[in-house]
């Protein structure tokens, strides 16, 4: 079955080229298509989209509050934000608010689809390089961590699993994390389900937000090289 994708963006020739990749697919088929965060939210209720992909800043309503009202609905699409260097306090944002995960606007038209294809499936995507300075501005915009302690949602985990959720809050994939821990992929991946499971997260965005926020993981001190 085709997935059913909504592109918004606020630039028209954006918009297009996004449109048109997604529509080559024979996988896919574009539903619709949104200038601001508004038509996005009322498109997305009347077409029954599987993914929204997103920008950020837009007139009416931005991505962000967008972002949050579609995935607070009942059998919500899943969104992927589209983003640039610039926006990373905003995507941020978006990934508190909901987003499955986030990838640049200069991304090749198969990472695009991949990450398409990857949030449908009911996993996430983060842009690796993105990810670094997203951590960083965590640390530098007064999102301070707090210190590790006894938590409920830590006591329920496994020194494994407390080991992999860090791992996952940096940026790993299940095979990077496989290799450093010298533990098998499956494994990571049986970690990885257990961490979500018990602390109710509905993927690694949820739980590397998570991580930071509870002081398991840790940003980069201010000037070093992400």
């Amino acid at each position: 079955m085709s997935l059913k994708v909504l592109v918004v963006d606020d630039q028209g020739i954006v918009r297009a080229g996004f449109a048109a990749v997604i529509d080559a697919e024979e996988d896919m088929t574009v539903v619709g298509e949104a200038a601001d965060g508004a038509a996005a939210v009322r498109l997305a209720e009347e077409l029954a989209p599987d993914v929204v992909v997103m920008d950020v800043r837009m007139p009416e309503l931005d991505g962000i509050a967008a972002t949050r009202i579609i995935t607070g609905r009942q059998d919500a699409p899943r969104v992927l934000v589209l983003t640039t260097f610039d926006l990373d306090a905003y995507v941020f944002d978006a990934l508190r608010a909901g987003a499955s995960g986030f990838l640049l606007k200069d991304v090749r038209p198969a990472e695009l689809l991949d990450g398409i294809r990857v949030v449908a499936s009911g996993e996430s995507v983060l842009a690796p390089s993105a990810t670094r300075r997203l951590i960083g501005h965590y640390a530098s915009g007064g999102r301070s961590a707090a210190p590790v302690g006894s938590t409920p949602e830590l006591d329920s985990l496994t020194a494994g699993q407390r080991r992999v959720l860090t791992l996952v809050a940096s940026g790993l994939t299940n095979a990077e994390i496989a290799e450093q821990l010298g533990i098998t992929v499956g494994t990571v991946k049986s970690h990885v389900n257990a961490v979500l499971r018990k602390l109710g997260l509905r993927d690694r965005v949820q739980a590397t937000i998570l991580a930071y926020d509870l002081g398991l993981a840790r940003p980069n001190p201010p000037g070093t090289h992400l």
